[in-house]
Formats: C-alpha cells, sequence, structure tokens
C-alpha cells in the first residue's frame, strides 16, 4: 500500500469558534459542505453530537460509509474515522478551530487515508479537497 494520502484545507469564518463547531459537529449541517447525502444513525455518548456519534454519508453512485467522533472538543476540536464501510483504509479526519484577532475563526481540516489501488488515494484527495472547498463558505458566515 502507498504512503497515506493526507488532505489539508484551511478557511476563514467570521463567526466564533463556538457558532462553528456547533454548525460542523452537526451532522445534518455536512451534506452541502461535503457534497454528500449525511444522516445521522447514532448520537453521542453523553451528547448528541459529542463522541460516539456517528453519520452515514452516501456520495454518488459510491456505496456508503459511516463516520463516527472520537474527539469532541468545543470549541477547538472534532475528530472522526470511519467505523463502517468504504475502500479506503485508516480513514480520519480532524478539524481544528482557532480564533481569529477580528472575533472569527480559522478551521484548519486534516483528512487521512490510505487506498488499496494505486492511484485510488491522489483521486480521492482532489476529490474531497474540491468538494470541501467549494462547500465550507455554505456552512455559516
Amino acid at each position: 500500500m502507498a504512503a497515506p494520502t493526507r488532505v489539508r484545507i484551511s478557511h476563514v469564518f467570521t463567526s466564533s469558534p463556538e457558532v462553528v463547531f456547533d454548525k460542523l459537529a452537526e451532522h445534518e449541517n455536512l451534506g452541502p459542505v461535503l457534497g454528500a447525502k449525511v444522516r445521522r444513525v447514532k448520537d453521542g455518548d453523553t451528547e448528541r453530537n459529542g463522541v460516539g456519534s456517528t453519520r452515514s454519508l452516501k456520495i454518488g453512485p459510491l456505496p456508503g460509509f459511516e463516520e463516527t467522533t472520537t474527539v469532541a472538543d468545543r470549541p477547538t476540536l472534532i475528530e472522526y474515522k470511519i467505523t463502517k464501510g468504504s475502500p479506503l483504509k485508516g480513514h480520519w479526519g480532524r478539524q481544528s478551530l482557532t480564533p481569529t484577532a477580528d472575533g472569527g475563526t480559522r478551521l484548519d481540516y486534516t483528512i487521512g487515508f490510505d487506498a488499496p489501488v494505486p492511484g485510488l488515494a491522489a483521486v480521492v484527495g482532489k476529490i474531497l479537497t474540491a468538494a470541501i472547498s467549494k462547500g465550507l463558505p455554505k456552512l455559516t458566515p
């Protein structure tokens, strides 16, 4: 298997980290950001969008898969991993939120994964980068 692929996207919002965190943590808000059909599968262990919360994603004709939140540290960090489905291996995501001097938020979004088919990771990485970069402005001001 090739070296792990990393996708890194940064975006600055005019909203506070609390507002951005709450938007990102709410699974149903991610459909337009990811260009996918997103459905909540399970609430978190102690909070609706906390650790253990799971979402189902369906992108175009590809098979659906599930992502589960592994870290939810409001308002600074969300981490998740694929827990069911997907040809990608070791897939994880990290959304780090930092306040800006003007009261906004800088999101640094990193996704890591491996793919068993040569060349697949590079293609998926380009698609993810384009879709998320286009979708993030739709999330919140």
